[in-house]
């Protein structure tokens, strides 16, 4: 009997204890699960309720959803989203591969130049090189499609390039001497030693450059945003406010959330890839 009073502060104050560990964590996490919670709530109430800053819908619209698709081409702008996404990915993961093994692997002249050229474009804001890529895109009659988003990732990205060769460089270089003493040429020893062993950076680039390619506004922006069939989800969803849906809140928070839902579908089931290829990355030089 005398024991049941004296764990329950004990087990009161272990909880306060953690609490107050992480109480730094716990802030910021609520800073960004507060605005997320009131857009997911917005997107179930009606149009009254939307503007009057009411935090719990009464009643739930479902119907904001299906309203969306009369509001908007969201399933065109869906599926360009989609190829800019997926296509760029494809781009990127194969064309960067290959670089980062020569970088990383083979012995050639001017090897750590290059490298050091790769870690300047790295630095190059995307505005900076706008302007001349518009020009060009726009002498060959790309302007208006998706060709000057997808096109590009096919020539390599340095962040990707980075990425995997700092993973490449943290393989034993036993493996590929042995693959060489069997004959294997370097096609070959990509193809059926490093690219199996580094499936998990391999995923984690790939999850980086579908993430970019879904959320990016700006080059969408400024390739696709006169075109009425070539725009993205990103563009479209800012520009639905101007379309007679200033005051439609709950509409462009029930647009926002489908916009959002596939990719957080996709970063939950990777998730464990992604942070297995993130912490397999070194930083060896």
């Amino acid at each position: 009997m005398s024991t049941v009073p004296l764990t329950k502060p004990r087990a009161g104050r272990r909880v306060l204890y953690v609490i107050a560990e992480h109480a730094p964590a716990i802030a910021v996490a609520l800073c960004f699960l507060l605005p997320l919670t009131i857009g997911v709530l917005t997107a179930f109430m009606t149009q009254h309720q939307a503007g009057t800053g009411s935090l719990w819908p009464s009643p739930w619209e479902f119907g904001n959803f299906g309203e969306v698709f009369k509001a908007m081409p969201f399933g065109r702008d869906l599926l360009n989203t989609m190829l800019y996404a997926g296509l760029s990915t494809i781009g990127v993961v194969v064309s960067s591969v290959p670089v980062a093994y020569a970088l990383a692997r083979l012995k050639w002249r001017g090897r750590e130049a290059v490298f050091l050229v790769v870690l300047a474009a790295m630095m190059i804001p995307a505005q900076v090189t706008s302007l001349p890529l518009y020009v060009m895109y726009a002498h060959v009659g790309w302007v208006g499609t998706l060709k000057p988003l997808i096109v590009p990732s096919f020539f390599g990205d340095a962040f990707s390039i980075f990425l995997l060769r700092q993973f490449f460089l943290t393989i034993p270089e036993e493996f590929t001497e042995a693959a060489r003493v069997d004959g294997a040429g370097e096609l070959r020893i990509l193809w059926r030693v490093l690219i199996p062993m580094a499936r998990p950076a391999i995923a984690a680039v790939g999850l980086f450059a579908f993430l970019y390619a879904w959320n990016d506004f700006y080059n969408p922006l400024l390739y696709t945003g006169n075109s009425d069939t070539g725009q993205t989800l990103a563009v479209a969803l800012s520009q639905l406010a101007k379309n007679g849906h200033q005051n439609a809140y709950q509409l462009q928070m029930a647009a926002s959330l489908m916009f959002l839902l596939p990719v957080l579908v996709l970063f939950f089931l990777a998730q464990k890839v992604f942070v297995e290829g993130i912490a397999l990355t070194g930083v060896k030089g």
